[in-house]
């Protein structure tokens, strides 16, 4: 232990690690609208934002899996947030203090997309190794807080706008940078645990590559970070924009209740998920995701569109830390490379969805853009329904040492 900290203090730290990904993710999108006005930024180059955010933090996690063990999960945490603090302190000053004011928010972008991208590699293995049996359920609680934290940077953010002004803009990502900067001491002295006791027990990288239940699993990522980011990143612009609504309803009624909603299935998933099959939740999921996707496109009116956009958060809530859960109880001597390489593929689609969406709105409509993210909670339902099949082949079985009931996988 570290001093009067215990492992109930690492939960809550990493809970908050969280809240920083949520702020660095979505406080940008939020600005949106106003970058393009201030700055005459084109559509194309506010996609170009999104997919250089997560194609950071896809690479963050690929070079992770190699050095995370090697300098421990506290010296990358405090990295990190950092990073995060640096990153939306440049957000609100680089612009005006580069000679042109897409290269200050490109640059604030690229730092908060390396705190960001170490923090999903690190948080989860972090909750993973604490002690206790009810893995899914913290993992769920800890992914909870990711929503929480963007329902506060709609809320508050929103607040900002209307007491100060969006001509003031610039001072609110400082404000924002005071959570990870506080964070970050956190982090220096709460007590944390390895996730395999005997590291040389960890299962080989290539034997991880080697099984096709893997490469299944990081297929049913790609489509969850796909699913979530192409209606979370678009969402706010999609309301005020393609919708007509005022920034305000928008916000609160688009990206707001689409966080509330995802929060709200994640704590749910978190009180009675072990009562649930985690490939049944996938499943339903991904079958009324598309269902969301749909009613923001076709409803009649913007209200019913802006409930497709808010529903969706509720579906699109178990398939991230679901996905988690399960392959770490396939792989459960993975180590941090099963969560890094994970973390990687969510990322893919993350960077892949907004900037799909972005680029179909671009050359042709906006609801015609928001239509094509279908595509992915689609292929997650194909991929979960033959991660069932593969479960029903086993006799149900889970996971055991090298990934498959402690022999070698037959995939």
């Amino acid at each position: 232990m570290t001093g009067t900290l215990t492992y109930r203090h690492t939960l809550i730290a990493s809970c908050m690690g969280y809240v920083c990904q949520a702020i660095v993710n979505n406080l940008g999108p939020l600005l949106f609208v106003t970058f393009h006005r201030e700055f005459a930024v084109s559509l194309p180059s506010l996609a170009l934002l999104i997919t250089i955010n997560f194609g950071i933090q896809l690479t963050v996690d690929l070079l992770a899996v190699r050095f995370v063990d090697r300098i421990g999960y506290r010296a990358a945490a405090v990295a990190a947030h950092v990073c995060c603090t640096i990153g939306l302190l440049g957000m609100g000053i680089f612009p005006y203090l580069t000679p042109g004011p897409y290269g200050g928010l490109l640059a604030a972008v690229m730092i908060n997309a390396i705190g960001g991208g170490l923090l999903e590699v690190i948080v989860s293995p972090i909750v993973e190794a604490l002690p206790g049996d009810r893995k899914s359920s913290a993992m769920s609680l800890l992914h909870s807080f990711y929503c929480w934290g963007y329902v506060l940077v709609v809320i508050l953010s929103t607040l900002y706008f209307t007491l100060a002004g969006v001509g003031k803009w610039r001072y609110l990502p400082l404000l924002w940078a005071a959570v990870p900067f506080i964070n970050c001491f956190f982090f220096m002295r709460v007590p944390l645990r390895p996730l395999v006791e005997d590291s040389s027990a960890v299962l080989p990288l290539k034997t991880l590559f080697s099984k096709k239940i893997f490469w299944l699993f990081f297929l049913v990522m790609i489509c969850s970070g796909a699913s979530e980011q192409a209606m979370s990143q678009w969402a706010s612009f999609f309301a005020e924009a393609g919708l007509g609504v005022s920034k305000t309803m928008g916000d609160l009624l688009g990206p707001c209740a689409f966080a509330v909603l995802m929060g709200i299935a994640r704590t749910i998933f978190a009180l009675r998920g072990s009562r649930v099959k985690i490939e049944q939740a996938l499943l339903l999921s991904g079958v009324f995701c598309i269902l969301c996707y749909l009613l923001a496109v076709f409803a009649p009116t913007p209200v019913l569109s802006l409930l497709g956009c808010a529903l969706c958060g509720m579906t699109v809530g178990v398939m991230w830390p679901g996905t988690f859960s399960l392959a770490s109880r396939f792989f459960p001597l993975g180590g941090t490379a099963v969560f890094a390489l994970l973390a990687l593929a969510g990322d893919v689609g993350c960077a892949a969805g907004p900037g799909l969406v972005g680029l179909i709105m671009n050359h042709f409509t906006f609801n015609r853009g928001l239509l094509t993210a279908i595509l992915f909670p689609a292929l997650l339902g194909i991929c979960v329904f033959m991660l069932l099949r593969f479960r029903k082949g086993t006799g149900g079985r889970g996971g055991g040492a090298n990934g498959i009931d402690g022999g070698v996988s037959p995939v």
